[in-house]
């Protein structure tokens, strides 16, 4: 019986080949599919307000303990010099390579407890520097409900929306202090005071707050009750997993421990079976190298936020790769021609290209497809595909060189797996889609407004 990830790795010939063969699917929203329509969820973060229900999708890993600030600081990039009780920002978190390992939303919740909230790679990586560490700290793990069959310790629900702050209002009985982007604040639901966060994920204004699962029921009615007058819509799985496209953010990096002797023993602690262990990887961009799958914190623009004025895994890595030039994270808008004809090919057997989902367009938890020049020169990857119903529109976050990043630049997405083995994966012909550059958030709305405090 394989036992950790790598000797799971080692059984499979190698990462790539464990990761390209998985049968494993996207990653799992586990709630309803749709409340309405998904047309009408996703209009109605952009035009209205939607209720996007958190409670369940994501890892919540609580680090405990004196020396917890101190401890945590050591593995992001970002510094953690102001941060502290009632703090909350993005934790960016390297490899020693200086490659990422992704991103989770860190919240300081006392002078000795933080609460990292987001998908399962980073917190495993932080479980495991935990395990070993000399420092005062200790974690406790409330994991997603697709491998917990216990309740969740904390509901968490977003509203965001034209129409959010109103709706808060209502729901807070007065005036609802509106924080800065990714400021904590504090918000009333039926008499109890919950904490919150000023967010947004698909690039509109929004609140987050959470509280005790018991609560879970109450306020959701309550939310629901309030939210008839602005006719409020609820999220459901598929608009949900749309909204990382429209607000611009690469949801799920190949994280960069699968190779390296830096990361072997994190690897050998890792369960086979765990989320890194059974994902897969897709798409059309092909390499034997895994590190060509990595990004650097510079690629998905990440590196406005490195501080040099702490000690941190992968810091010299970093320091090096500063002046370095760097791909750009960019959005990636699909010619409608070239779909049309992508779609219309689904109606001739033997010669149709891979099919494309609606909204969510990949069908791998870490898609990677090939961008390239007029040339045919690799300039790129796209990433995370979705169609965006307000604009009528298929885009991608992608990352590309420097040198084709400039909105309105035309390049070409290879859509489709050559020779695929993955029995998710139907027989199909290669295509090649144009598709042009554009900025991201991808609504030009959001761009103006998503880090405002408005």
């Amino acid at each position: 019986m394989v036992a950790n990830l790598q000797e799971k790795i080692d059984r499979a010939g190698g990462a790539l080949p464990m990761l390209r063969n998985s049968e494993a699917g996207l990653y799992v929203f586990p709630v309803q599919s749709e409340f309405t329509n998904w047309r009408i969820e996703q209009h109605a973060w952009r035009e209205g307000v939607a209720l996007m229900d958190q409670s369940f999708h994501m890892v919540d890993l609580y680090v405990k303990g004196p020396d917890v600030f101190r401890f945590i600081s050591q593995f992001a990039v970002n510094s953690f010099e102001k941060f502290g009780e009632g703090k909350a920002k993005q934790f960016i978190a390297c490899a020693e390579s200086g490659y990422l390992i992704g991103d989770m939303v860190i919240f300081g919740l006392a002078d000795n407890t933080v609460n990292l909230v987001g998908k399962p790679s980073v917190a495993n990586w932080i479980e495991y520097q935990v395990s070993r560490t000399d420092m005062d700290v200790w974690c406790e793990r409330d994991e997603r409900t697709v491998n917990n069959a216990k309740p969740r310790k904390n509901f968490r629900f977003e509203i965001q929306g034209p129409k959010a702050w109103k709706l808060l209002e209502k729901l807070n009985g007065s005036a609802v202090d509106v924080p800065r982007f990714f400021q904590m604040g504090t918000i009333n639901v039926s008499g109890r005071t919950y904490q919150s966060l000023r967010h947004g994920m698909g690039g509109a204004p929004g609140l987050e707050f959470w509280g005790d699962f018991d609560h879970y029921d109450e306020v959701k009615a309550a939310i629901l009750e309030a939210g008839v007058e602005f006719d409020l819509k609820q999220v459901g799985a598929r608009a949900y997993s749309s909204a990382a496209a429209d607000s611009g953010w690469m949801a799920c990096p190949l994280p960069a421990f699968y190779s390296g002797d830096d990361c072997r023993a994190f690897r050998e602690w890792l369960p086979a079976n765990s989320f890194d262990g059974v994902v897969g990887l897709g798409g059309s961009f092909v390499s034997d190298r895994i590190e060509d799958y990595y990004f650097t914190p510079w690629d998905l623009d990440y590196g406005r936020l490195i501080r040099f004025d702490h000690d941190f895994v992968g810091r010299d890595a970093l320091a090096k790769m500063e002046k370095e030039t760097h791909r750009k994270k960019v959005s990636l808008v699909f010619n409608r021609d070239d779909l049309a004809t992508l779609y219309r090919s689904q109606l001739t057997p033997g010669q149709n290209g891979k099919a494309m989902e609606l909204p969510l367009a990949h069908y791998a938890a870490y898609p990677y497809d090939t961008v390239l020049d007029k040339q045919g020169n690799q300039v790129g990857v796209s990433t995370y595909t979705a169609f965006l119903a307000p604009d009528g529109a298929m885009v991608s976050i992608a990352s590309v060189d420097e040198a084709f990043a400039a909105e309105g630049t035309e390049l070409t997405i290879a859509w489709g797996e050559k020779d695929s083995r993955r029995p998710n994966v139907e027989p199909h012909v290669p295509f090649e889609l144009r598709a042009q550059v554009s900025g991201w958030p991808f609504s030009e709305k959001a761009r103006e407004s998503y880090r405002s405090g408005r």
